[in-house]
């Protein structure tokens, strides 16, 4: 049990907002289930939610020791009680989700949110029972890629330490194909290739360039493209990653003529205004275990391949659709 002493500066709040500033990491629903079941007192006695406190009340929680640990990424999963997921693929060992744009892996520096993937992830696992933080005292499930706040696409998360160590290790190696679809201003000529160049990462702006030579601190970048539809100036293209550098297709469509729809960084605003699109039209919409090296108990993935088959702006723009 913990209990709060109401000060003058406290005061006149309403008790189930106190609550929510005080434990931050209680999730709403059960902190109003809480107070109806009288587990959240005033004064030793049950109270509304909308009662009033006054300087001088206590305030005692009858509730789990977890929920008062500071905020971070590691326990941001408490908050969730209701976890959003969109799954691709699961097993007993990863877990492939469609990350929607707009959705933060994790939170941004400096600023706690439980509101990002791996939260939700942690507390569908949790609610699931395929995770008990009380006996994995040593691994948390966690994410094996990341993708950009404003571009969708799978990632993967490993629900046990062996199968994020073999993971982390076919990243390293190449040994997974990933294929992103875009839109771009503009018709590439030709409609198929591959584009190699030198990236340079400015990391003061957060932005790359692209050069055609060598130059200190640049790395290779080779991206391969193929045209799927052409229409109203746009065209649609799957992208494949042959190097996974910081905005590599961005940045290497846009130095070739062709920037991404919605991608003020490195296209233009102007030309996106007149589609009211704010965010890049890019998503990593597959993954393809490629594996040339032993990979033990993740072995039976060898070979396959998973898809998102709903990609929003190709339907929009082009009535593209994938099969199952």
């Amino acid at each position: 049990m913990k209990e709060f002493t109401i000060m003058e500066n406290d005061s006149n709040q309403r008790l189930d907002r106190f609550i929510g500033k005080a434990v931050p990491l209680l999730p709403s629903s059960l902190l109003q289930k809480y107070i109806r079941t009288k587990r959240i007192k005033v004064n030793g006695k049950g109270a509304k939610r909308e009662y009033r406190l006054i300087a001088g009340d206590t305030v005692q929680l009858y509730i789990n020791d977890e929920f008062f640990a500071k905020p971070s990424d590691e326990n941001s999963y408490l908050k969730v009680s209701t976890p959003n997921l969109e799954i691709v693929y699961e097993d007993e060992n990863i877990l492939l989700v469609d990350k929607k744009p707009g959705v933060l892996v994790h939170s941004a520096a400096g600023e706690w949110s439980y509101n990002t993937l791996i939260a939700h992830i942690q507390a569908y696992l949790f609610s699931s029972g395929q995770w008990d933080p009380k006996s994995d005292n040593s691994f948390a499930p966690a994410l094996c890629n990341r993708i950009d706040r404003n571009t969708g696409g799978i990632v993967i998360a490993a629900k046990n330490a062996e199968a994020m160590r073999i993971m982390n290790e076919k990243i390293k190696n190449r040994e997974i194909d990933k294929y992103y679809l875009c839109i771009v201003h503009g018709r590439p000529d030709p409609a198929s290739g591959t584009l190699q160049g030198y990236l340079f990462k400015d990391s003061v702006k957060n932005r790359v360039y692209i050069k055609n030579h060598p130059v200190p601190g640049a790395k290779s970048a080779v991206t391969r493209y193929k045209t799927l539809a052409v229409k109203n100036g746009l065209s649609l293209l799957e992208c494949e990653l042959l190097t996974g550098r910081t905005h590599q297709i961005r940045a290497q469509l846009a130095a070739a003529g062709y920037p991404l729809l919605g991608d003020g960084k490195y296209g233009s605003n102007k030309d996106n205004k007149n589609y009211g699109e704010k965010g890049q039209m890019l998503y990593s919409y597959k993954l393809k275990f490629n594996f040339t090296t032993p990979s033990y108990v993740l072995e039976y993935l060898n070979g396959r391949e998973f898809c998102v088959q709903k990609i929003y702006f190709a339907e929009k723009y082009f009535d593209y659709y994938f099969n199952d």
